[in-house]
């Protein structure tokens, strides 16, 4: 997808577009303490549990929860959390080495995605694609 086309969409979208995931996990309290350290610097906490149920939320519409696995399958998601800054997303990639999880990628500018597309990638405790991103320029 050309560049122009993929920031008209996000500018057609108001930038946002998820309203809420959810993810089934192997060790909800393992993954509950790991999302607590690494979301903490984007400003996004747990906030509710219902049941074996945990639902993050931030600054920003939306929510993030983890619950129970219902499956055996392994099968790895992708999930980008927005930042507000680049410092955000280093502040999110040093949690991560806090806690020891894998770095996929460091922070720094991923021009392949876009000119000001600036993320970092880690791996969760079940092995998902777990990113944070700031899409201004200079952040």
């Amino acid at each position: 997808m050309d560049r122009i086309r993929y920031r008209w969409m996000v500018l057609r979208e108001g930038g946002r577009m998820i309203d809420h995931v959810s993810l089934q996990v192997s060790d909800v309290p393992l993954s509950t303490a790991f999302y607590e350290a690494v979301l903490a610097p984007l400003e996004i906490r747990a906030g509710y549990r219902d049941g074996a149920a945990v639902g993050f939320f931030g600054p920003e519409p939306g929510s993030f929860w983890i619950s129970p696995a219902q499956r055996a399958e392994d099968r790895e998601l992708h999930i980008a959390f927005r930042t507000r800054s680049r410092d955000e997303v280093h502040a999110f990639h040093r949690a991560a080495l806090d806690v020891g999880a894998e770095v996929l990628h460091a922070p720094r500018l991923f021009t392949e995605y876009d000119a000001d597309y600036y993320a970092a990638f880690i791996r969760d405790p079940d092995g998902h694609n777990i990113e944070a991103v700031c899409r201004r320029a200079g952040g």
